[in-house]
């Protein structure tokens, strides 16, 4: 259970607005404490947004764009492969190309080029004679190539939204809030978002361009779901008039992937799991341009066409990474050293370089422990990638075995590594006497965060209506998970052999609601055997044949 704020506040919070206890713990919970702020919270407005000048290094990047166009020089607009730097480019390059015609984008291969600016692309850039390139969701530590593009005669404005290094590049101008003496009073925006704060700088110094900055809202609510950046303060306005502009008025690319994945409900975990899938598709398994054509088509026609093709993509990139997790976890079931240990190594030359980071996630979901997939990358190096459980620091654990690493990069939660395949058996040892080391008994075990507990004569449609308020959902504000106790189901049953489907009440109360537990079948008898038991649970719309209701998402059921 999460801890209980502060009693006093609770009472003031539910007296001022008028709701009930668990509506204004969960308010607290979320560092609201007075009515204005509870205002501003149900209430987000785009005057609450930020002043984008006050981004350190915005005036130099706003004043080198406007000399490139002045000048007409060619830009190069270059970002990452991933969703936030799909949707990035996406944005900057239709902004541009509709007030400045000389300019390109690039992308680099996942798989030949890796993460970041490449000297492929500062090459492609100086064979088109760019004068300027705008990165977005990279460049932070690119210090060296934008060195050697400088010395080309090629300057470089960077958005990123990553940690710094040691020394900034040597950028005309750097943009990135989590710079030290960056004063922006938001640090968390997306790399999308970050372009966004310098498409709006721009667009605030000269207002008689043909295009809105708040027309791309759109493609920066698919960054903040994709890339798992906090939906707080800035970044929750954003993403709530994103998910209102997908709803109303999508660009014809996102149109398409919504509805080629059977989207019915624009929220931002619809977002996560149907579109930024189907965009991220591309990157892994052909190339991140195919992304970017897509949301910068102009026609439903053009659009429906790039779509399916991700979304064929998409079926590829399921399937793929289906059969490697199927054959990484019997690799782990064929082995009792394995099955017992507190890490999990894994090294298959064949496998799909990239899907592992998914395959480790899958992994992570049957075997709770830090996880790394390797597979080949060339001659006798291996790449891999790193999944991490709750609490523990993988990047860290990596750090104490960089002996036997080429390269490593990544945070806490996630890594990436390349290291000699002679080095394989020597690193799985080391890393699992790490992790042995160093991790908790608790951060072996998934624990689910219950927000407050909730007597089933408390969801009412007022309720109801409140908690959906509460969105975007998202890190730092998550769907709230309430616990019930003393409960007893009906009509129990699992559909597709594997989820949990059944009508619960509570002791005393005769109201029955419909409940549904994905992948959590094999708690059937253990229902049907019990009088009552506890449930966790989160509170969803369910569409079903155009009828909407009231639904539990059952996380997890104790027998009491």
């Amino acid at each position: 259970m999460v801890p209980e704020p502060d009693q006093a506040i609770q009472n003031s919070l539910g007296a001022q607005i008028g709701v009930i206890r668990p509506i204004a713990r969960l308010l607290a919970q979320r560092g609201i404490r007075e009515f204005e702020e509870a205002k501003a919270f149900f209430r987000p407005s785009l005057s609450m947004l930020h002043d984008p000048f006050k981004m350190k290094d915005m005036d130099q990047a706003v004043d080198r764009l406007a000399l490139a166009v002045s000048r007409q020089e060619r830009i190069v607009v270059y970002g990452d492969y991933d969703v936030d730097g799909t949707t990035s480019v996406a944005m900057m390059f239709h902004f541009l190309r509709s007030f400045h015609p000389n300019i390109s984008y690039y992308i680099p291969d996942r798989h030949k080029e890796g993460y970041g600016v490449s000297e492929a692309g500062i090459l492609r850039a100086r064979e088109e004679n760019a004068g300027l390139v705008i990165t977005l969701d990279c460049g932070i530590k690119s210090v060296e190539l934008i060195s050697r593009a400088k010395e080309y005669g090629i300057d470089f404005i960077v958005c990123d939204h990553h940690l710094p290094g040691k020394k900034l590049p040597p950028a005309v101008a750097v943009l990135d809030p989590k710079r030290n003496d960056c004063l922006y009073p938001f640090k968390e925006l997306s790399g999308c978002g970050v372009g966004f704060k310098f498409i709006q700088a721009f667009y605030l110094n000269h207002p008689d361009l043909p295009v809105d900055p708040l027309d791309y809202l759109d493609l920066v609510a698919v960054s903040i779901g994709a890339d798992i950046v906090p939906v707080t303060g800035e970044n929750r306005i954003l993403a709530h008039f994103g998910l209102a502009r997908l709803r109303e008025n999508p660009r014809p690319g996102l149109q398409a992937l919504m509805h080629l994945s059977g989207m019915t409900e624009v929220t931002m975990t619809n977002v996560v799991f149907r579109i930024a899938p189907r965009i991220n598709s591309a990157g892994r398994i052909n190339h991140a341009f195919d992304a970017v054509v897509l949301m910068l088509a102009a026609s439903e026609e053009e659009a429906a066409s790039y779509a399916h093709e991700l979304h064929e993509q998409n079926q590829v990139r399921k399937e793929t990474d289906e059969l490697i997790t199927r054959e990484a976890l019997e690799m782990i079931e064929a082995d009792s050293t394995m099955i017992s240990a507190r890490s999990t190594v894994l090294f298959k030359k064949d496998w799909h370089k990239g899907v592992i980071g998914i395959v480790a996630s899958r992994c992570i979901e049957r075997y709770y422990r830090p996880t790394i997939i390797l597979t080949h990358k060339s001659e006798n190096l291996v790449t891999g990638s790193a999944r991490s459980v709750n609490g523990f620091d993988v990047y860290s654990a990596l750090t104490s075995c960089a002996d036997l690493l080429e390269q490593f990069g990544g945070h806490m939660h996630a890594a990436g590594m390349t290291l000699r395949e002679d080095n394989v058996s020597a690193f799985r040892e080391e890393f699992e006497k790490v992790v042995s080391r160093t991790i908790r008994e608790e951060d072996l075990t998934p624990e689910i965060r219950i927000d407050s507990g909730l007597k089933f004569d408390e969801i009412t449609p007022k309720f109801f209506r409140i908690i959906r308020q509460f969105a975007p959902f998202g890190p730092e504000n998550l769907n709230p998970v309430f616990m019930s106790c003393k409960l007893k189901a009906r009509s129990v049953r699992v559909l597709k052999g594997k989820h949990l489907k059944m009508q619960v009440c509570q002791e005393d109360s005769g109201n029955y609601f419909d409940a549904i537990g994905f992948g959590l079948g094999g708690l059937e008898d253990l229902i049907k055997g019990s009088d009552y038991f506890n449930m966790a649970y989160s509170l969803e719309v369910n569409h079903f044949r155009g009828k909407t209701s009231l639904q539990l998402m059952i996380q997890d059921i104790k027998v009491d």
